[in-house]
């Protein structure tokens, strides 16, 4: 098997086995637990705690104790067993610290898994900036086919019967509810990837037995000197608040559409029997807008970009909103493909003006500050506010939740982030940051 396809096959299940939950927990959590928002918000937020601090204590591991291919394969079985255990949690705060645990295990393995097809494929003279981001794109695909797989497997009227049966034997020796499968299928996909990685190429530690820098330069630390500069300043909090909103999609998405079942015209709709499917095309759309960035970074800059993926977010909320699976299913469909323009014009734009805007001897923890500004801090702030607010003002009579006005109060938000931004971020473009991009 060539390096190449080895790599592919990494990328894909290192995405597969967070897709098969992510965007079906709040399903789960509200559907079957019956959780409130605020204890939903808090479950949620695991995703952030686990991204504090532990992708920065792997790395040190990783470059001066042991193999990176082995530390990854270890951290995915440990994150897959934790995994098993999860469907037999009712109490939300016990699912919190096994979830937590289990976010501690995987959220390194994000950037683990970058760093171990970085040094592979340089390891195999190939070119990084050429080879690596058709390989990444598998990562995404590989979280769609873990939403479709969870939605026809976890759903009773799945067309496919041998996984509805296999559904229902699950749910009988354990039970749970069908939709419990989400953890299994991600936790048995987890165990086989860490199997596979230790029969990746070797990558042992590149500075074990030498200085490797100072804990702070270590930890990251050193970056926090950026937020002394008024313009990185900027930058920093308003991705701790777009952070926020990617928080929001992934926690609700799928609730929203599962919830028009509590209406009896659209309880046997196509939106609400395969939710997670629909759901699903906002990560088709992201496939395709990163196709688009260089074009649009090369004419408008990093501000007008950041401002476009900022009102696609007022998008993304606000078409939520009004939309429904009957009259106004177009607009659902809409918020999808607009998510894919939200979400690759903020991460990976912003990912490049950190490369192209600081000194080279910073970038690596730089980057690591961006990453816990938005899944870090953005990701806490995004799962615990936003279940207070929905337990304190959008809670209908009957239990129910009023999703108009709660995605619209999402989209109000989005929009006072882009008006703000646009006051406060102050940036002349540059057309040489496209340029610099294979630097």
């Amino acid at each position: 098997m060539s390096i190449k396809l080895r790599l592919t096959f990494l990328s894909f299940f290192q995405f597969f086995v967070w897709g098969a939950w992510l965007t079906t927990l709040g399903s789960y959590g509200f559907g079957f637990k019956n959780w409130t928002g605020a204890q939903f918000g808090a479950v949620f937020s695991t995703l952030g705690l686990g991204s504090l601090i532990m992708p920065a204590l792997i790395g040190i591991i990783a470059d001066r104790w042991m193999n990176a291919e082995k530390l990854y394969a270890l951290l995915h079985i440990l994150y897959g067993l934790t995994l098993f255990v999860l469907p037999f949690i009712d109490e939300p705060n016990t699912f919190f610290w096994v979830l937590l645990v289990s976010m501690c295990f995987y959220m390194p393995t994000i950037s683990l898994s970058n760093s171990l097809s970085y040094r592979i494929l340089i390891d195999n003279q190939m070119d990084v900036v050429k080879v690596f981001p058709p390989i990444r794109v598998w990562g995404t695909i590989g979280f769609i086919a873990a939403m479709w797989t969870t939605n026809l497997l976890s759903d009773p009227q799945s067309p496919w019967e041998a996984g509805k049966a296999v559904g229902e034997q699950i749910a009988a020796f354990t039970g749970h509810a069908i939709n419990a499968n989400q953890f299994y299928i991600a936790g048995v996909f987890a165990v086989v990837l860490g199997i596979y990685s230790f029969f990746l190429p070797k990558c042992p530690p590149e500075n074990k037995g030498r200085g490797a820098g100072s804990w702070m330069d270590n930890l990251g630390l050193k970056a926090f000197k950026l937020l002394g500069n008024y313009k990185m300043a900027i930058f920093f909090l308003f991705s701790m608040f777009l952070g926020a909103a990617l928080q929001l999609t992934n926690m609700y998405g799928d609730t929203y559409l599962k919830d028009f079942e509590k209406i009896e015209q659209y309880k046997d709709s196509f939106v609400v029997e395969y939710s997670t499917i629909i759901i699903s095309i906002s990560q088709i759309s992201e496939t395709l807008f990163i196709l688009a960035i260089p074009f649009f970074m090369k004419r408008f800059g990093i501000k007008k970009v950041m401002l476009i993926s900022m009102f696609a977010w007022v998008l993304r909320f606000g078409l939520f909103s009004f939309g429904n699976p009957e009259g106004f299913f177009w607009m659902i469909i809409l918020s999808n493909i607009v998510y894919g323009m939200a979400f690759d014009f903020f991460n990976i734009s912003g990912s490049l003006f950190v490369e192209t805007s600081i000194d080279p001897e910073i970038r690596s923890s730089a980057q690591g500050l961006f990453m816990m500004m938005t899944n870090g801090f953005g990701a806490i702030m995004g799962s615990v506010l936003s279940g207070w607010m929905i337990d304190g003002y959008y809670l209908l009579p009957d239990g129910s939740k009023d999703w108009s006005g709660i995605w619209m109060v999402f989209a109000i938000y989005a929009l006072f982030i882009a008006i703000f931004f646009g006051l406060l971020f102050r940036h002349k473009h540059n057309p040489a940051e496209v340029k610099n991009m294979s630097h």
